[in-house]
C-alpha cells in the first residue's frame, strides 16, 4: 500500500509564534501553505502560549508605544514613564549578555526588523497591552528600558490571534503529526517533509520548508547529552513537544549547528510547579521577584548577586545558579518592606511559608535555624544606607559580604518573613541550526541548503549565556516574517 501523499508550496513545521508568522508572511506572497503541527488542536501553539508576552523592540518614544495600544486613555499615557530604547542599545544589550559571541549580521536583522515586524503583526490582528509587571511608584508606571509592551493575554492571546488570522486565510493545519525526515532530490534540495499522522506516514511534498519548531528542552536526553546531567531532572516550563527530533535529522543531513549548545534560558519557577508545563499555569509558575529579598540554598547560604540588574536582564542568570545548588533548590526570602510588590503570579501554585522569626522561618523550611540566622544577620549588618527605589539601579548595596548585593539592598528586618520554595525550569535551548540573515538553512560547507529555512527556538547563532527579556519572541517573529516571505518566493520561483 502506498504512503499518502499532501502537496503545498510552502511547509512550515510548528505552530508557535516563529511558525504562524512564517506561515502568514508566505501566504502573503502568494504561496499556498500548510502548517505541520506535532501537538493535537488542544495542545497547539509550541512554546509561544506558554510565555508571559513580553516583546522587546526598538522605539523612540511614546510616539511609538502609542499606536501599538490604541486603547490607553489621555490620562493613563500621562502616567507612563517610558524611555527611549535605542538599536544601539538593543544591539548592547544582546551583545553584553552574550559576551560578545552574538552573530553580528543576524542580531542588527533582528534589532532593526523589530518594530515594524510588531506594526505588521497589529495588521494580523494581533493585539499588544502595557507590560503587567511594570514598577508603580510615586503614581507612575515605570518600565524597564525595552520592556513595555506585552501580547494582549500574553502568549494564549498570541497564538489565538495568529491562528485565527491563518485559518480565515485558508491556510491548513495538520496536528497530531511528527516530522521524521525531509525529503531532498538526489542534488541535496530539500523538497517536502515525511511525516508519522494519526492516520499512517506521510509524504507532504513543498518547494519549501520552512522549520519553526523549536529546540530539544522538553528531552531528557537530549538536554544531558547537550547541556549536562544535572539537567535531566530540570522543570519544563512550556511544552512537551519540544524534543528535537528534526534537530537532530536535520544535522544528520548536513546542515551547520551552532550557537550555545550547551546553553538554554532557565529561571526560577516554583519549586511546586509541574514537572512539564500546564497550559493553565502557562507563565504563572515564574517567581521573578528575587531583587527585592535574598536567595539561600539548602545550606541557607546565599549564593548570588539577587540585586545585580533588572530581572529582564537576569533572570535567566538565576536559573542555572539555583540548578547548582545543593538538591537543585533554593528559597527566596521576603520581609513586610517588599512582600506587597512581588508580582502577582506569587499567588499562584505552591503557598509560601511565614513565620515571626528567622529561626522559626528555618525550620519550617527544614533549614539549619543556626546557618539562616547567621546568613540574614551578616546580610542585615552589610547593608549600607542609602534610599531603596526599584524603578531604578539605585546602588544600595551591601558591603564587606560575598556574594555582594549591588542593588536594593534593604535589611531583612520586619517580620512576618515569607519563603518560597523554587527550583530551575528551563524555557528553551540557546543552540541550533544556522541561518543567514534570509532565514536560509546553512549546510557544513557554508553554503545554503536549498529550500530549507528555519526560525525561532530551532536556531542558534544570537543567544549566549544571557538574555534579555521578550528578545525570544521578537526573534521568532521577525525571521518567521523573513523565512515566509523567501521560502514562498523560492517556492513559487519569483
Amino acid at each position: 500500500m502506498e504512503e499518502p501523499e499532501l502537496f503545498s508550496d510552502v511547509v512550515v513545521v510548528g505552530a508557535g509564534n516563529a511558525a504562524l508568522t512564517a506561515a502568514l508572511a508566505a501566504c502573503e506572497a502568494g504561496a499556498q501553505v500548510l502548517v505541520m503541527e506535532k501537538a493535537s488542536a488542544d495542545e497547539r501553539g509550541g512554546n509561544s502560549r506558554f510565555t508571559g508576552g513580553i516583546v522587546r523592540f526598538v522605539y523612540n518614544g511614546l510616539d511609538d508605544i502609542v499606536p501599538l495600544v490604541p486603547d490607553l486613555s489621555e490620562a493613563e499615557i500621562a502616567r507612563l514613564d517610558v524611555q527611549p530604547y535605542s538599536a544601539e542599545a538593543y544591539t548592547q544589550d544582546i551583545m553584553r549578555m552574550s559576551e560578545g559571541k552574538a552573530d553580528p549580521t543576524l542580531t542588527s536583522v533582528l534589532v532593526h526588523n523589530s518594530y515594524q515586524t510588531l506594526r505588521w503583526m497589529q495588521s494580523l490582528g494581533v493585539r499588544f497591552e502595557l507590560y503587567q509587571t511594570a514598577v508603580r511608584q510615586g503614581g507612575r508606571l515605570h518600565f524597564p528600558a525595552g520592556a513595555v509592551i506585552q501580547f494582549w493575554n500574553g502568549g494564549p492571546g498570541l497564538t489565538q490571534r495568529l491562528f485565527r488570522t491563518a485559518e480565515g486565510r485558508g491556510i491548513g493545519v495538520v496536528y497530531d503529526a511528527l516530522g521524521l525526515d525531509l525529503l531532498t532530490t538526489a542534488e541535496g534540495r530539500v523538497q517536502g517533509i515525511r511525516a508519522q499522522t494519526p492516520e499512517g506516514m506521510v509524504d507532504i511534498h513543498a518547494g519549501a520548508v520552512i522549520l519553526a519548531c523549536g529546540g530539544f528542552e522538553a528531552s531528557a536526553a537530549q538536554r544531558v547529552r547537550y547541556l549536562g546531567p544535572e539537567w535531566e531532572d530540570v522543570h519544563v516550563r512550556g511544552t512537551r513537544h519540544n524534543t528535537g527530533e528534526l534537530l537532530e535529522r536535520v544535522a544528520a543531513l548536513g546542515a551547520q549547528m551552532g550557537g550555545h549548545l550547551d546553553g538554554a534560558h532557565a529561571v526560577p519557577v516554583d519549586a511546586g510547579s509541574p514537572a512539564v508545563g500546564d497550559l493553565y499555569l502557562g507563565d504563572l509558575t515564574a517567581r521573578l521577584s528575587y531583587p527585592l529579598g535574598i536567595m539561600v540554598n539548602r545550606d541557607a547560604q546565599r549564593f548570588i548577586d539577587e540585586g545585580m540588574d533588572f530581572k529582564s536582564y537576569s533572570y535567566t542568570v538565576m536559573g542555572p545558579a539555583i540548578l547548582r545548588q545543593p538538591g537543585g533548590m533554593a528559597y527566596q526570602i521576603f520581609d513586610q518592606q517588599t512582600v506587597e510588590r512581588l508580582e502577582t503570579r506569587y499567588g499562584s501554585g505552591s503557598r509560601p511559608v511565614i513565620a515571626e522569626t528567622i529561626a522559626e522561618l528555618a525550620s519550617k523550611l527544614g533549614l539549619s535555624p543556626e546557618a539562616l540566622v547567621r546568613t540574614v544577620t551578616d546580610y542585615n549588618a552589610a547593608v549600607q544606607a542609602g534610599s531603596f527605589n526599584p524603578a531604578i539601579k539605585d546602588g544600595k548595596r551591601t558591603q564587606g559580604i560575598e556574594p555582594v548585593k549591588t542593588n536594593w539592598a534593604l535589611r531583612l528586618d520586619a517580620p512576618p518573613f515569607v519563603a518560597y520554595s523554587v527550583c530551575c525550569g528551563i524555557t528553551f535551548t540557546y543552540g541550533g541550526v544556522l541561518t543567514t540573515p534570509a532565514a536560509e538553512v546553512l549546510h557544513n560547507d557554508g553554503t545554503p541548503i536549498p529550500g530549507l529555512y528555519a526560525a525561532g527556538e530551532i536556531t542558534g547563532g544570537i543567544f549566549y549565556h544571557n538574555y534579555p527579556s521578550g528578545a525570544g519572541l521578537m526573534l521568532g517573529a521577525v525571521f518567521g516574517r523573513i523565512a515566509g516571505t523567501r521560502a514562498a518566493a523560492c517556492a513559487l520561483h519569483v
